[in-house]
């Protein structure tokens, strides 16, 4: 059987992801864990998170999982949600400035940056907003282009590399609201939350083999 390790490092709501998974891959085994060894041996893994990034990259380090984390990466199928998007680039401004776990180039930068309050917009961006595909990827397969998904979030990520982004938002500006690069691919929103489209990509994700060919 097919396990699907969602990650716990002591931040987020991981509960409303494990049901979502167990509702789109009923013949696989999902297994909530911090243990880093489970990480390793698990056949996909889902890296979920709410909060601030300090503390996400803090426990990561407590909890001896950035390194299993950075191996799972290279060789298995793997999905970031929310903070699991951001902690893949290089650096965010929140917190006075965080590193991160560079698996991409590029930063996080407050809405602020984008003149967002001035534009009459909240911050932080929350609630549903489209998602415009700019590339093809087996995870947006059966979605359509300008798909609604529920977002959360104050900071955003601004990429470097433009081959690394699969999806953008509008928000005042456009913002990155997903990345991907081989087999590691990660969304701002969160799918949990986003009904249809957003449980599609969930199980899209169950049954993708890691590789990168167009859906």
């Amino acid at each position: 059987m097919t396990r699907i390790a969602i990650l716990d490092y002591g931040m987020g709501n991981l509960r409303s992801v494990q049901k979502a998974f167990e509702h789109v891959a009923r013949e696989q085994e999902i297994v909530v864990t911090g243990d880093a060894d489970v990480v390793k041996a698990a056949d996909r893994v889902v890296f979920p998170g709410q909060g601030a990034i300090g503390g996400c990259m803090r426990l990561l380090d407590e909890s001896g999982l950035r390194e299993s984390l950075l191996d799972a990466m290279k060789n298995k199928p793997f999905l970031g949600i929310c903070l699991g998007l951001q902690a893949l680039f290089e650096h965010s401004e929140e917190g006075g400035g965080v590193d991160m776990l560079g698996v991409m180039p590029g930063r996080v930068r407050h809405f602020s940056s984008l003149g967002v309050a001035v534009k009459g917009l909240k911050i932080p961006h929350m609630g549903w907003n489209q998602v415009r595909r700019t590339r093809r990827h087996p995870l947006w397969r059966k979605i359509d282009q300008n798909s609604w998904f529920y977002f959360v979030h104050s900071y955003f990520v601004d990429a470097d590399n433009p081959d690394d982004i699969a999806g953008t938002t509008r928000y005042g500006e456009d913002f990155v609201s997903a990345a991907g690069r081989d087999n590691v691919f990660a969304v701002q929103f969160h799918p949990e939350k986003s009904q249809h489209a957003g449980l599609q990509l969930l199980k899209n994700f169950t049954l993708w083999d890691g590789e990168c060919q167009l859906g």
